[in-house]
């Protein structure tokens, strides 16, 4: 291990070579001297972890890293979404919590997640002091540990069950009523942190479902537990075998991302749920403000904005930015390309637990399948589809890949670049409405290139285009 380094989400690691109990440590124990140095030890911390191997362990090891820093713990008695911890944050006014998860990394990975006090993922400055901290510490004995017996004596750790409020305030945020008149659901937690919480509103109100892969499985079924297309065909599948099912809804390992199955069985791209979602917040429940997208994401919510004359605030990857807007009541709803959203009135986190109630609500209120309200919103505001590829580069590709992207022609696909926009990665706006973003990986030598279009031709003509530029 030769640094700790904060991503969009967090520090991830691979267990047991850089994720070890001695580098979390470190990056605790630097947490907690952030802490310190802003003034906010006394709020205390919250503590979670998802469902992955050794999580409730790592947690336990972190709260005796803060209570040997005469730091409260408020612990969480079992695996936690995200979006939870996130609301825990806001109820107990704490200094911030730290969540044990890769969330839909594969099973291999876990990661330290740090949300500060304002309830949203850290900012860059926050990490930024956490990373150098750490790394000044990484090889040194330099944490003080307080057992847990005596942390839980001297009143420095308190165990919690986090749901009860979370799921309280979800059903104040959703017509339940409503859902309670759509028919059969299928719910997906992907044997992650959502046990409990997809399926506890249903229970109560005794509306039909199944669920499946609701057990915990360290290993996640084999896959990622990520609820995108490429991973979810058992649950695609049940869908379209049972005419009964209206709609699927499924999480990812820590319930911050959601996928969507229509009642055909066709996966519905996060991109079209959020501007789906925009309009129905607006339209129909008559909510007030701009809408917050990442620079990755669909412009089909520019046209919906457009349409309801509200702004559209365009950030960089990771949901932090979008989480500050909403913490400052800007927007109806933020989102990202890759299945994270959030409302207003609700916490500056992806949650992908509200997110599948929001869909089942719209569902059930317009009467109509996701596929027709998607069609009807195509009708208004224009067709628009959207694809993301991954581009593997030579080390002389990416050796050259800076200057590639520093010097760009002045037309693809035949079309002319209207506008280059560089908050985060390289997008080219064409004169048609066409766009291509090219994001380097921080990680590896891949290039993640998205594009959008009108038609599915003109799409297949933009993407092309972009591999060329990249890889030729």
């Amino acid at each position: 291990m030769t640094r700790i380094s904060f991503g969009t989400s967090g520090w991830r690691g691979i267990m047991c070579e850089d994720f070890t109990f001695d580098n979390v440590k470190v990056v605790v124990q630097a947490i907690a001297d952030n802490l310190t140095a802003a003034g906010e030890q006394g709020k205390g911390v919250i503590i979670g972890c998802d469902t992955r191997f050794m999580g409730q362990r790592f947690a336990a090891e972190a709260a005796k890293v803060f209570a040997g820093a005469g730091i409260k713990v408020y612990l969480c008695e079992r695996d936690t979404p995200t979006p939870v911890i996130s609301f825990e944050i806001l109820r107990r006014k704490t200094a911030g919590a730290i969540n044990f998860t890769a969330s839909h990394n594969p099973p291999e990975y876990n990661g330290v997640k740090f949300s500060p006090s304002w309830g949203g993922p850290a900012l860059p400055e926050t990490t930024r002091d956490i990373e150098e901290r750490a790394n000044q510490m990484l090889g040194t004995p330099c944490y003080r540990e307080l057992s847990l017996e005596d942390a839980a004596r001297t009143r420095l750790l308190e165990k919690i069950d986090a749901s009860s409020a979370y799921l309280q305030s979800i059903q104040e945020k959703v017509d339940f009523d409503a859902i309670a008149k759509i028919g059969k659901l299928a719910l997906n937690p992907l044997y992650g942190t959502a046990r409990g919480y997809l399926d506890a509103p249903l229970r109560e109100r005794k509306i039909p479902f199944v669920m499946v892969n609701d057990h915990l499985d360290p290993y996640f079924g084999g896959e990622p537990p990520e609820p995108s297309e490429a991973h979810i065909a058992d649950f695609i599948g049940l869908v379209k075998s049972d005419p009964e099912i209206r709609l699927g809804l499924a999480t990812d390992g820590d319930a911050d991302r959601f996928g969507i199955i229509d009642a055909d069985g066709t996966f519905i791209e996060p991109n079209y749920i959020i501007a789906l979602l925009l309009d129905y917040l607006i339209k129909v429940r008559r909510l007030e403000g701009g809408v917050a997208r990442s620079v990755a994401t669909s412009h089909l919510i520019d046209a919906v904005a457009k349409k309801h004359g509200v702004p559209v605030y365009e950030t960089p990857v990771g949901f932090k930015y979008i989480g500050e807007l909403i913490s400052q009541d800007k927007i109806v709803i933020g989102g990202e390309e890759s299945a994270g959203l959030t409302i207003k009135g609700h916490v500056p986190e992806k949650d992908g637990i509200l997110a599948c109630f929001l869909v089942a609500e719209m569902v059930a209120r317009e009467g109509k399948t996701v596929g027709q309200l998607l069609e009807r919103l195509y009708a208004e505001v224009g067709r628009v589809v959207t694809k993301r590829d991954n581009l593997k580069l030579s080390s002389q590709l990416e050796a050259a890949y800076s200057t590639k992207v520093g010097s760009l022609p002045a037309e693809i696909a035949g079309t002319k670049v209207r506008d280059v926009i560089r908050i985060d990665g390289t997008k080219l706006l064409l004169e048609d409405g066409s766009w291509l973003l090219f994001r380097k990986s921080g990680t590896e030598p891949v290039v993640r290139l998205y594009g959008e279009a009108s038609t599915e031709k003109r799409l297949a003509e933009v993407m092309t285009a972009g591999r060329n530029f990249i890889l030729c």
